[in-house]
């Protein structure tokens, strides 16, 4: 009868060991806090510290083009205030007084990270910044982003500007049903009107690096590190994954789609769920089946 238990007792030790291994050595990524998520369930697939509150940097324009495209219209004119031409960082170099439609302050927000476009944009819509980012903050509750706060519509730094890895996978879920959107976002290079050159997209995992990439937004500050949200399709599966604080942050991104595109299907039901902090000690539960073993037999490992 011993020989029966020992058997179960290696076998149980060999899928505590599997189940541990699977779950540390198929996702890897050097970001602080990341998330993947499947676009149209939203179940999130691989998390990491994804409800801790960071700073996002750029990747706060997300919110701030899905705001000006549903509630502005994109041929009306933007008149370009001296506030946005002298904000600080990333910038399409509008000259004060400058007009340009919402659609090509758009382009210019999420192809060049314009910080200036995210100004002339927030005015244009919400009357002042600040009205914008209280249309911001509303938008956050009402997408159930409980850990989030903006305090400016560009991202740069500010004690009172944050957000989480999942709160950010959430709002990209949500924009990437906008057509208007998903077809700014996978934008490549975009010519405004009054411009003689194009712009080209600084998302080089859209342009360079993932050939399965849909779109998405690039983020950096000192305070943030690399920032990152991406979106990627795949034999009609859409995934949206989201990094914050990742010095590796694209290789950290294909990791993650590679991960989800060959281990999961369509199926919710389907889905495995790996959560980073959360995976259960091997050494814990080796000891709980060795403790149940003696139970069962009396036996002890040290006779």
């Amino acid at each position: 009868m011993r020989s029966v238990y020992l058997v179960i007792l290696s076998s149980t030790i060999v899928l505590i060991m599997t189940i541990t291994v699977y779950g540390q050595s198929k996702v890897n990524v050097s970001a602080e806090a990341a998330i993947l998520l499947e676009q149209s369930s939203g179940d999130v697939l691989y998390e990491k510290n994804a409800h801790n509150k960071q700073q996002i940097a750029s990747i706060t324009k997300v919110m701030t083009a899905i705001i000006a495209i549903e509630l502005g219209e994109l041929n009306d004119i933007a008149k370009t205030s001296r506030r946005a031409i002298y904000t600080e960082g990333s910038s399409i170099y509008l000259e004060q007084g400058e007009k340009m439609t919402i659609e090509d302050l758009l382009y210019g927000l999420m192809l060049r990270s314009g910080n200036d476009s995210a100004i002339a944009i927030s005015e244009h819509i919400g009357g002042s910044m600040e009205g914008f980012v209280h249309l911001m903050n509303e938008k956050a509750k009402w997408l159930g982003m409980t850990n989030t706060h903006f305090a400016n519509p560009h991202g740069l730094t500010d004690e009172n500007h944050y957000s989480t890895a999942y709160d950010m996978a959430i709002l990209m879920q949500y924009a990437m049903d906008n057509k208007e959107f998903r077809k700014i976002s996978g934008t490549k290079s975009y010519q405004a009107a009054n411009r003689t050159y194009y712009w080209q997209n600084k998302n080089k995992f859209l342009t360079k690096y993932y050939k399965y990439s849909t779109g998405g937004k690039t983020g950096f500050t000192k305070k943030s590190g690399r920032t990152l949200i991406t979106t990627a399709e795949k034999d009609e599966m859409e995934l949206i994954a989201v990094t914050l604080n990742a010095p590796d942050d694209w290789n950290d991104h294909t990791t993650l789609y590679e991960w989800g595109f060959d281990n999961h299907n369509k199926q919710p039901s389907h889905l495995t769920v790996i959560k980073e902090e959360k995976i259960t000690d091997a050494g814990n539960l080796l000891t709980d089946a060795i403790g149940f073993y003696r139970k069962l037999t009396g036996f002890d490992f040290n006779d």
